[in-house]
């Protein structure tokens, strides 16, 4: 493995960053003891304290983005944190009503209803109301976020076979085909419940721009998959901009050089890439003719995909 020199400083001060080099900015002042690949309450106790102060200057505007690095879901629990990871903690320290765990590769993204939930507890949060609320956030996401003018949405069925019209399970017919009929009424281009098994397996996914799972397993299973490892997540519906790698935090390789960068790698690039078209879909909607011509870029599209 090649050595490479990395030229950077360490900074407590925002105003003192060098933009021509890697920033490293120091979040405490006491000596400890990091035991890279153990899982120790120090680790979990300053990894939440990174996050914290990575979090606070986001919200100040002193960042633009956040890269989070994976974290252990048991060693960062505490009574001052009790969250089962990121996601939950931005949605509380941000004060937004509902966020979407989005995996995305290139055009393949899949979203979460439920995200970190024990399986016997999934249909307890699948309601038409969270539905409709995370098809509401995906759409909007798509649009700032991915530069998609007219975005088209999928959706899984919660049961085997999208519940058979009701043999299986009737939670397609009571609750998700209530809430896509809603999402449609409020111009939103959602089809389903698919089969999620049969959606998977024919690339279907490929003619949509995100599809929507309503638990973990079921959606990050073929997505990590198919991704081959270039994914990263996104948290969609957040005020900031927030990405990760789509991993854990593999204690287990810690320190035997085989840890693989790429997702990391593309959480950073796509993270600044989604700056730059959140910037550009604000600048947009100032300018009625960029407008327009997005949306004539995008009937184009649509009309391309029906034939």
């Amino acid at each position: 493995m090649p050595e490479y020199n990395i030229n950077y400083q360490t900074t407590k001060e925002f105003d003192r960053i060098n933009h021509k080099q890697v920033n490293l900015f120091n979040c405490w002042e006491e000596e400890i003891a990091i035991t890279p690949g153990q899982m120790t309450d120090i680790g979990g106790k300053y990894g939440v304290l990174s996050l914290q102060t990575a979090v606070a200057a986001l919200k100040q505007k002193q960042i633009d983005g956040l890269v989070t690095a994976p974290i252990h879901k048991k060693n960062i629990q505490s009574p001052e944190f009790s969250f089962t990871g990121h996601t939950p903690y931005l949605k509380t320290i941000f004060g937004v009503n509902d966020v979407v765990m989005m995996l995305c590769a290139g055009d393949f993204r899949v979203a979460l209803v439920t995200e970190h939930v024990s399986v016997q507890d999934i249909t307890k949060h699948i309601t038409k109301e969270i539905i409709l609320s995370k098809l509401q956030i995906m759409n909007k996401s798509l649009q700032k976020d991915f530069g998609i003018d007219k975005p088209r949405i999928a959706v899984l069925g919660l049961n085997p076979h999208a519940g058979d019209e009701g043999l299986i399970g009737n939670e397609e017919e009571t609750i998700i085909k209530p809430a896509i009929r809603e999402a449609k009424n409020s111009n939103i281009m959602v089809v389903g419940p698919y089969s999620a098994d049969a959606f998977f397996a024919r690339r279907s996914f490929d003619r949509f721009d995100a599809v929507l799972a309503m638990y973990h397993d079921q959606g990050l299973i073929p997505f990590k998959a198919l991704a081959a490892g270039d994914g990263f997540n996104y948290t969609a519906g957040l005020p900031a901009i927030r990405t990760s790698p789509d991993h854990g935090v593999a204690f287990d390789i810690a320190g035997k050089n085989k840890a693989d960068h790429s997702s990391f790698m593309t959480a950073l690039f796509e993270c600044i890439d989604i700056i730059n078209r959140r910037n550009g879909y604000e600048t947009n909607r100032e300018n009625p003719l960029k407008k327009m011509t997005n949306a004539l870029l995008a009937n184009a599209r649509d009309e391309a995909i029906e034939e």
